[in-house]
């Protein structure tokens, strides 16, 4: 018994050693961070954003590789794999790290196991707009409608099991209405349709329902959030007429599982001096991101409060995984 104490203790202090060795060290070659989405997707943006400050920071090449595939597993995946040294990173959200993982049978990570949450960078929220050519002028009557004519009001989402199809159906059961779910490919589709008038409504991020709402193409009824935006303060929150709804995403740069609490501290505080620097956050605010700067542990709480709300969801909606 004494003797497995002893090689624990040992194996502990040198463990120690050899973490604050690296992070001593550290960086002293460029640093990966692999995107599990392609050009253009938010994770893509901010990524590109944030590895110019972080070179300069660092003094090491950051190199953005796009790894897109399978709703995102395929870059996480190999992050997963990757050695846990601070060299190889990867921007995880919440579509890919909690919903792909609530949504489909088999995933090949655990991502409260598999990973390393580094530093949330940001979040946006989603929006309730509706076709023009519907009457709905406020969320209270689209809900009526939906309560009234049971199968009548659509919906189009970007698919069954995607996070918009999940933020739908917990304002179906938090509102109390009926709708019929119509899945398309992509949200362009799904746009494509509501200008035409073949769908009445549907949720989708702010950032990109809102220059079709400022053109008039689409009509906004409401945003997901606990209070209204600061930007947009006539713009009524969906919790003004139900309760407790608020529903949106996150962006934040993570690790495999095991890097050295020292990197993952340094890479906390220069990742937070990048966010702040005033080219990025102008930037951010165009894009309708909210950011953060919270220590590593906020991430970690995230998640968990993240998997608990939408493991909810999904067992009351009845939702079978794919």
């Amino acid at each position: 018994m004494i003797r497995n104490i002893l090689a624990l203790c040992v194996a502990t202090l040198f463990g120690g050693i050899s973490g604050q060795a690296l992070a001593q060290t550290y960086p002293n070659k460029p640093i990966k961070i692999i995107v599990p989405a392609g050009p253009g997707d938010s994770c893509d943006i901010l990524t590109r954003l944030i590895a110019p400050k972080l070179t300069e920071r660092l003094g090491q090449p950051i190199v953005v590789d796009n790894r897109a595939g399978s709703a995102g597993q395929l870059g996480l995946t190999l992050l997963k794999q990757a050695a846990p040294d601070g060299y190889t990173l990867g921007c995880g959200q919440g579509g890919n790290m909690v919903i792909v993982p609530l949504a489909y049978a088999k995933v090949a990570y655990d991502s409260r196991k598999d990973f390393t949450p580094m530093a949330m960078m940001a979040s946006n929220f989603v929006a309730l707009v509706v076709s023009p050519k519907t009457p709905f002028k406020t969320v209270k009557e689209l809900i009526d409608h939906g309560k009234a004519n049971p199968g009548k009001l659509t919906f189009g989402t970007n698919g069954e099991g995607a996070f918009l199809h999940f933020a739908t159906e917990q304002l179906r059961m938090m509102a109390g209405f009926d709708y019929m779910h119509v899945p398309y490919r992509d949200m362009n589709a799904v746009f494509t349709q509501m200008l035409g008038g073949d769908i009445d409504a549907s949720i989708g991020s702010f950032i990109s329902v809102q220059p079709l709402a400022d053109s008039g193409k689409l009509r906004l009824l409401g945003i997901a959030r606990s209070t209204r935006s600061p930007d947009y303060p006539n713009v009524p929150t969906i919790s003004e007429t139900v309760p407790g709804y608020a529903s949106g995403g996150w962006f934040g740069i993570i690790g495999p599982a095991g890097v050295p609490k020292e990197i993952v501290a340094l890479l906390n505080k220069e990742i937070n001096w990048a966010l702040q620097q005033p080219d990025v956050r102008d930037r951010m605010k165009k894009l309708g991101l909210e950011i953060h700067t919270e220590p590593p542990e906020f991430f970690t709480e995230l998640m968990r409060k993240d998997f608990e709300n939408w493991g909810k969801v999904v067992k009351d909606m009845g939702f079978k995984p794919l």
